[in-house]
């Protein structure tokens, strides 16, 4: 057996598949159109506003009702100081909090950050 062989029968195997989904659109020679100026700037637009705490709260609590989340053992929240967004990972028997996103921690150093009126910004410790 050669190499010459051996890319003739890939080349042999590679015509034998068939193409599924877009691909086979695309295989069968339709091709798909460039996207429009309108269609690319819209598509790289950035977002017009942040929603509002309101809303946050709102899709929160939605996703919280869903069966899925609850399924999963997640729950959302917002937090109060830093007005993040929460997800805890909880055990559904024991409702014991297995992971947090961000963490507790995280959030402190946040609140210290944010607040400009700490002197010390991180370390809370006197000489």
């Amino acid at each position: 057996m050669t190499i010459d062989t051996i890319g003739s029968a890939t080349s042999a195997r590679q015509a034998d598949r068939t193409p599924v989904g877009t691909d086979a659109a695309l295989a069968q020679g339709a091709a798909r159109a460039p996207a429009t100026a309108v269609e690319t700037a819209a598509a790289v637009r950035a977002p017009s506003a942040a929603p509002s705490l309101a809303q946050v709260n709102e899709a929160v609590s939605q996703l919280n009702k869903s069966s899925q989340a609850k399924s999963q053992g997640l729950e959302f929240s917002v937090d109060t100081d830093s007005k993040r967004t929460v997800v805890k990972v909880v055990d559904q028997t024991t409702k014991e909090v297995l992971r947090q996103i961000p963490t507790p921690e995280a959030l402190e150093i946040a609140k210290a950050l944010e607040s400009k009126s700490s002197t010390g910004l991180l370390i809370q410790q006197t000489a």
